[in-house]
């Protein structure tokens, strides 16, 4: 008896209900809505770097966005918790690299993070990848460097500057963890 498992586009994904992830034509559900510490450390790091980027009056490009789907090609469409971006000018779904990834893990969702997205986003060549460990109040900062990831480090009191990106913006991972702490 052989198994078939069924693969999708991004056609068939646009008519889903429910919150869903598509990696390889493979379709995955997203966990449940987010425990409480989830939705505040992802408002957090929004806030951060908005306010980084209103700091940069020359710099009208970048866009920091929550939860918007990032269409990779027709058969990958992933939904990372925060993003910055640089030049994106599609109006329903991020179709270049962002420069700067935040995702928050959940136990549904560590494995996934921590292997497949951070597999994926490396080969996208995402500048930076933050993952975040709301139990711990660490991230993990992982910077692109050729074509893999290097981590800078496990962030719980620093501040660290995105110097190298066309937007200046430094977050200070203390501030964001002080109120969980």
């Amino acid at each position: 008896m052989s198994v078939v498992v069924e693969q999708y586009t991004y056609d068939e994904y646009k008519q889903w209900e429910g919150d869903w992830e598509l990696i390889d034509g493979f379709a995955l559900a997203m966990a449940p809505s987010p425990m409480r510490i989830h939705q505040n450390l992802s408002a957090e790091f929004l806030f951060a770097l908005k306010k980084a980027l209103e700091d940069q009056e020359e710099c009208e490009e970048c866009e920091v966005l929550s939860k918007m789907d990032y269409k990779i090609s027709d058969d990958t469409i992933v939904r990372p918790d925060i993003v910055l971006t640089f030049g994106e000018e599609n109006e329903y779904h991020l179709t270049k690299a962002p420069k700067i990834i935040v995702e928050i893990i959940s136990k549904a969702t560590a494995r996934r993070d921590e292997k497949v997205k951070f597999e994926l986003y490396e080969r996208e060549k995402v500048a930076y990848y933050i993952i975040v460990y709301p139990d711990d109040l660490v991230a993990k900062l992982y910077k692109l460097k050729g074509s893999h990831y290097d981590k800078e480090g496990d962030m719980t009191n620093e501040k660290y500057s995105f110097s190298d990106l066309p937007c200046e913006v430094s977050i200070d991972f203390h501030q964001i963890f002080k109120r969980f702490r």
